[in-house]
């Protein structure tokens, strides 16, 4: 059985729109350091700005 990874363990960010922290998911692996955004949602409002 593999062991359990607490959130509070993963690296963290915070959100360049709305300031909140996020943390690392499986999906930004490989593009982690460009990771930027918590959601395709503060994305898409940091491009209108």
């Amino acid at each position: 059985m593999p062991k359990m990874i607490k959130k509070s363990d993963l690296p963290s960010k915070v959100c360049l729109t709305c300031k909140r922290p996020f943390f690392w998911r499986k999906k930004w692996e490989k593009d982690w350091k460009n990771v930027k955004f918590c959601s395709q949602k503060c994305s898409k409002l940091a491009k209108k700005q």
